[in-house]
């Protein structure tokens, strides 16, 4: 588990997994039709879903199908690329901290800052090894706080009761910036969370097997609050005094971040960073 150094009363926590295939749901259907059995629909795998928002060479690769229906699911907080070639360099020295525009956003999405990009290389040349992802973290043990009254609670929203940083304050500068580009960004295109420890609080860090692309399966909406209409389902200790409406917005809870992805044979970079949203079912 890793908490980012976010100035603010919850911990935002990750885990690290790998990215494998995985389908999404597909729908069937059955004809009459003497002799005539029909063709199988393509089914969509979290390796189409990463290819997709690859390289061109990569995108290619998907099934044609297959790659409109995923399209049709992207809801992007920012461009999906730049509007125009800019050089990795040209965001990595913007501080985090300083007054942004929009545009300085969007860059630091496109082109993160150097350490990322960085890290970003490592895991791609390291062959998707996620020890290459633990050398990076600080080995100082950092006990979970006592998050707006989980302990009270009972309600325990790590698997551990420790969590780490990464070495590089930099990096952990970029995840304090991800979840509030998120928040900021969200209503934009339907989704609206709060930093709280009910709703927006962790994401997922992977590596994805096949490129060994860095990227974060954020989670927004992780407690709904339990309602005997809509949402009659009993989550445990960490459910409880929850006030997050089960609605249309849990389409959108899930929210992919991808780092810019280098190539594994030259110096260059194959595709930007993304971060869109995709819909459920």
């Amino acid at each position: 588990m890793m908490g980012s150094s976010l100035p603010l009363k919850f911990a935002v926590l990750f885990s690290i997994s790998l990215a494998g295939a995985a389908s999404f749901a597909t729908t069937t259907f059955a004809t009459s039709l003497p002799f005539f059995k029909p063709k199988p629909k393509p089914k969509a795998t979290v390796s189409d879903l990463l290819s997709l928002l690859g390289s061109h060479q990569q995108a290619r690769s998907v099934n044609s199908q297959v790659a409109r229906e995923l399209r049709s699911r992207f809801k992007f907080l920012v461009p999906f690329s730049p509007t125009q070639r800019l050089r990795p360099e040209s965001s990595s020295a913007r501080r985090l901290l300083n007054d942004r525009n929009k545009r300085d956003d969007d860059e630091l999405i496109w082109w993160p800052p150097a350490p990322v990009m960085e890290l970003a290389r490592l895991a791609v040349d390291s062959g998707g090894d996620p020890g290459a992802i633990h050398i990076a973290l600080d080995p100082t043990i950092i006990p979970v706080p006592d998050v707006e009254g989980t302990k009270e609670d009972r309600c325990e929203l790590t698997r551990t009761p420790y969590g780490r940083h990464f070495i590089n304050e930099e990096l952990n500068s970029y995840l304090k910036f991800l979840f509030e580009i998120i928040v900021q960004r969200g209503p934009s295109v339907g989704l609206n969370v709060s930093l709280n420890r009910y709703d927006f609080f962790h994401g997922h860090l992977f590596l994805a097997m096949d490129s060994g692309r860095l990227g974060i399966l954020f989670h927004a909406k992780e407690y709904p609050a339990y309602d005997k209409e809509v949402f009659p389902y009993n989550m445990g200790y960490c459910q409880v005094g929850s006030n997050v409406p089960y609605d249309d917005g849990m389409n959108l809870r899930n929210i992919l971040w991808l780092a810019p992805l280098p190539s594994n044979s030259t110096k260059s970079w194959l595709a930007p960073g993304t971060s869109p949203l995709f819909i459920s079912g």
